[in-house]
């Protein structure tokens, strides 16, 4: 059904407008979703929107750890280069690999309706992390998920493993590890949900923050973007990114640090969760607050303070 806001110079297929991604199988599904909810908002065919897919450099180096390449903008730099040169007009990103800070230019304001947040384990040899047997090898590029599975299980090993979901799965067949992890969320938007053995439960494994949720960017002079965008943007995904990205930016997250963060909303109340660990799981700090809603963006600050003074200097390593 066709949104009732008022907006100039709607795309068509002489002028589509274009839309930035990964080339990855579930950024293109995240890309799809961004176009069909525009199209449906204003009535508007396929044709009047083009996938533009940017190689990124997280993309190109699958053999080394994230954080010895210049860590989350791998996935999002060149990305937002051709926003900024005007290339494309909107780029869509996985949340959870975005930067707490935008190039100045742009600005990130409209979150589609957020996913299933949790974790999935994945494995062919068993149903949860405390069934793998001792010494068994997770496969995982994630710093957060090493740290959180060394520290429920020291005597896990655990390696390496970057690459689309695709990639990962034929690591496990090939049996580089026993386990991995991976997001509900992409594997639901790419219909494999069937592939995690479990869900896990944020009472046992915090997620990322930002997990589940997809993000679109746009340049901050675009109006006719903006408006578009404002028809589409998720609110309730709005509030609890920003009590989450807010205890990131506090934190300095990055992908040499290893966190969680979750935000639920409980009607006109926000409960936020955090959690830091040490890399090597040997040690986590972790607290929650609730308020309302409009506090969200403070309660982030001050659980990344609470958090932060109880870890004290050095904990990171």
């Amino acid at each position: 059904m066709a949104h009732d806001l008022p907006v100039p110079a709607l795309p068509d297929p002489a002028r589509p407008l274009k839309i930035g991604t990964r080339g990855s199988p579930l950024a293109l599904a995240q890309a799809h979703e961004t176009r069909d909810r525009l199209a449906a908002a204003f009535g508007l065919p396929e044709a009047a929107f083009e996938i533009v897919v940017i190689k990124v450099t997280g993309d190109l180096i699958q053999d080394r750890a994230l954080k010895e390449i210049g860590g989350k903008g791998l996935f999002t730099r060149e990305i937002e280069e051709a926003l900024l040169a005007g290339a494309i007009d909107i780029a869509v990103h996985s949340m959870k690999d975005m930067p707490v800070l935008q190039p100045e230019g742009l600005v990130l304001d409209c979150y589609l309706p957020r996913e299933d947040v949790r974790d999935a384990f994945v494995s062919p040899l068993a149903g949860g992390l405390m069934d793998l047997p001792q010494g068994a090898l997770v496969g995982s590029s994630s710093l957060r998920r090493r740290a959180q599975v060394k520290l429920r299980r020291p005597d896990l090993g655990v390696v390496e493993f970057r690459g689309n979901v695709q990639t990962r799965m034929r690591k496990l067949q090939e049996g580089v590890a026993s386990a991995t992890f991976l997001a509900m969320a992409g594997l639901n938007r790419l219909g494999m949900g069937e592939v995690a053995r479990s869900p896990v439960s944020p009472e046992e494994m915090l997620p990322a923050v930002a997990q589940g949720a997809i993000g679109v960017e746009r340049r901050v002079a675009d109006e006719r973007v903006a408006a578009m965008l404002a028809a589409i943007h998720d609110r309730d995904t709005g509030l609890r990114l920003a009590a989450e990205r807010r205890f990131l930016l506090r934190l300095d997250g990055s992908c040499e640090t290893p966190i969680a963060g979750l935000a639920v909303l409980e009607g006109g109340n926000l409960w936020l969760r955090g959690e830091i660990l040490r890399p090597d799981g040997s040690a986590a700090r972790s607290g929650e607050r609730r308020g309302p809603v409009a506090e969200g963006a403070a309660m982030g600050e001050d659980l990344a303070a609470d958090l932060l003074a109880q870890a004290g200097a050095g904990f990171f390593g």
